[in-house]
């Protein structure tokens, strides 16, 4: 099983590539809490990823059962980003789908194995889903208002192979 975060919904919607993600999760279910449900549909109403997200039939919300556990995590985090790691926690998830740094290193040091929009989009191209990586990191900067350093950038071309040395 896989739970998702709001970014990565929104990200991949805007700029028209969530069904990457439904090709990424195939053969398993994509989680997301409630909190990231009424970010994405209800407070993000005509914005990219609501109507995508309300309509996919893929994706099942989950309610965190064990609420302390995300309690503790909102001193460090928004709703969204604790409740996917407390979901994630409970039903033992094979992935989590985050995109914010300190959230990332979090799920990391509780043991998750974490990915990103950046991450899917790697993953694309080498599934044969995407054509370029490079072309999807500028539609995210310009269509999504994605952050990523130059750094970053470079090296994610590189890792995809569409950047020499």
């Amino acid at each position: 099983m896989v739970v998702c975060n709001s970014s990565v919904l929104i990200a991949l919607s805007a700029i028209g590539q969530l069904d990457v993600l439904q090709k990424r999760c195939e053969g398993t279910k994509l989680m997301i809490p409630k909190a990231v449900w009424r970010e994405v549909v209800e407070e993000g109403k005509g914005e990219p990823g609501a109507q995508e997200v309300a309509t996919a039939d893929w994706i099942e919300v989950e309610e965190v059962r064990n609420r302390a556990v995300g309690e503790v995590l909102l001193a460090q985090l928004d709703h969204g980003e604790a409740e996917v790691i407390a979901l994630a926690q409970e039903k033992g998830a094979a992935l989590v789908l985050l995109d914010e740094k300190e959230a990332r290193e979090l799920a990391e040091r509780l043991g998750l194995k974490v990915l990103g929009t950046v991450g899917l989009l790697i993953w694309a191209k080498q599934a044969g889903l995407i054509r370029s990586v490079h072309e999807q990191l500028d539609a995210l900067q310009e269509k999504a208002g994605f952050r990523i350093s130059p750094e970053l950038y470079q090296r994610v071309l590189k890792e995809a192979g569409e950047l020499n040395k």
